[in-house]
């Protein structure tokens, strides 16, 4: 029975000690902000370095203090680049998506709850075992419809023939590292969170069957002219001026190519235009952008895992903010080496702006970077990461507690011995091992009191007090 407990007790302790560290990747307790100053200017000092030793290319990066500009960083690395330097952006792409679906509904012509079949003539889901009804609008912006692609779209040379997007859906181009995909239903719609590029590949349809023209025709009437992104659309970047040139991780000039999902992965802008689409977040104005109520429904949680919201309808939720609500916005980053990221804190009017070619992850280290500042814990990006990082740690801490609880059976087993051969007077229990705040201590006060209950059972079985008896 008392081995029993023991492996019960020890059992309990690692899954504490599991679940400490666990909260302390969650919530970052061994990481720290680059700086504790809140002015821009400090972070930037913080954070060149990195861009420095991570990116041998361009990288353009503003920050946003309080709803306007605070500090501004071009790179001279590569090429001369500016706030009107064009930027491929990769999955950035969606959240220009979402914000035309979103248009469509305030229109009154899209409901999101209803299938996304219902309105498609051009091209249909293949048939699945879970069906398509449950594949709505809402679950594609948010990745809880049960696709599988995992897209990740692939890239084309200038000199290829972009297919259709009836042929792209049909056969789309993935990225080459992974293998062929296929946009189907895969799992149950609104069971779990799966990433698909595919989903918003069906949302590019949408739109041009809803609007009955092309979407970039759509997404440049209805969002780009009414804020004044005049640097910003899905034209190739060989063709525009003053657009950043193409890089590989290493730094060397690389080819620059075309993408075939628009919506998806596309579109490319400056920072100078991102400055004009975090404002119109920060500030929405009436008939110029989506309202208050609906631009707040977009960073409303729609997919969680393990408890914490991550997506919203186009937005990430990086993390929590101090005052209640959540950092927002949107990371992009694909091939050869290209990376961006918008991140919103609406409660202080702050945000950061990255464009990079040369590096396929410096934007989003610089964002986990200033979200870390702002708001004090990890972003949700960062969180794999981080719990791998968490593991050794765990480890560590879990072979010390089996050696700990190992070492303390087997001290109370020969004190055990001892207080069965040799007759001698009883001494209070808590004296063969002294409490300490620590885990031995716990394991030393727990047997010390299992030991103190069999001597007093066996003193009421009726032996002298202070006396131990013969078995």
């Amino acid at each position: 029975m008392r081995l029993l407990r023991w492996i019960g007790l020890t059992l309990l302790l690692l899954i504490v000690w599991s679940g400490v560290v666990l909260a302390g990747a969650l919530y970052g307790w061994w990481r720290e902000p680059l700086t504790s100053s809140e002015d821009p200017r400090a972070f930037l000092q913080a954070i060149v370095p990195l861009i420095e030793a991570g990116n041998k290319a361009n990288t353009a990066l503003i920050l946003i203090d309080n709803g306007t500009v605070g500090v501004e960083y071009f790179s001279t690395s590569a090429d001369a680049v500016d706030g009107d330097s064009v930027f491929a952006t990769a999955s950035f792409s969606k959240w220009i998506a979402a914000y035309a679906v979103l248009k469509l509904v305030e229109q009154g012509k899209l409901d999101l709850d209803k299938p996304v079949e219902s309105y498609l003539t051009r091209w249909k889901l293949p048939e699945s075992a879970f069906g398509s009804q449950g594949v709505t609008v809402r679950r594609l912006l948010s990745h809880t419809a049960g696709l599988t692609d995992g897209l990740g779209f692939g890239d084309y040379r200038l000199d290829e023939a972009l297919p259709t997007l009836e042929e792209e859906l049909a056969v789309p181009r993935g990225s080459p590292t992974r293998p062929p995909p296929s946009i189907a239903v895969g799992v149950e719609p609104g069971t779990e969170f799966r990433y698909s590029g595919g989903g918003y590949l069906i949302l590019e349809l949408l739109v041009e069957e809803i609007s009955g023209e092309p979407f970039e025709t759509f997404v440049t009437r209805e969002i780009l002219q009414p804020l004044d992104m005049s640097r910003s659309g899905y034209s190739d970047l060989a063709s525009i001026e003053n657009s950043a040139k193409s890089y590989d991780p290493n730094g060397q000039p690389a080819e620059t190519f075309r993408y075939a999902a628009k919506a998806a992965t596309g579109f490319a802008t400056s920072a100078n235009d991102l400055v004009k689409w975090v404002t119109a977040q920060l500030k929405p104005a009436e008939g110029r952008t989506l309202t208050a109520a609906t631009l707040k429904s977009m960073r409303t949680a729609e997919a969680r895992t393990m408890g914490a919201d991550i997506w919203g309808l186009g937005n990430i939720l990086y993390a929590p903010t101090r005052e209640g609500d959540v950092v927002f916005g949107h990371d992009g980053a694909n091939e050869p080496a290209i990376s961006a990221t918008v991140r919103i804190n609406p409660s202080s009017g702050d945000a950061i702006i990255v464009l990079a070619t040369g590096s396929k992850v410096l934007a989003s280290q610089l964002g986990a970077e200033w979200v870390m500042w702002q708001t004090g814990v990890p972003d949700v990006l960062t969180v794999p990461a981080a719990i791998r990082a968490a593991i050794p740690l765990f480890l560590v801490g879990a072979l010390g507690l089996c050696c700990s609880s190992l070492c303390s059976r087997g001290r109370n087993a020969r004190v055990e011995a001892n207080d069965h051969d040799v007759h001698e007077t009883t001494v209070p229990s808590i004296n063969f091992c002294p409490r300490r705040w620590s885990l031995h201590g716990l394991w030393c006060f727990a047997a010390s009191r299992e030991r103190q209950r069999k001597m007093e059972r066996s003193s009421g079985s009726g032996a002298g007090d202070g006396q131990m008896v013969h078995a």
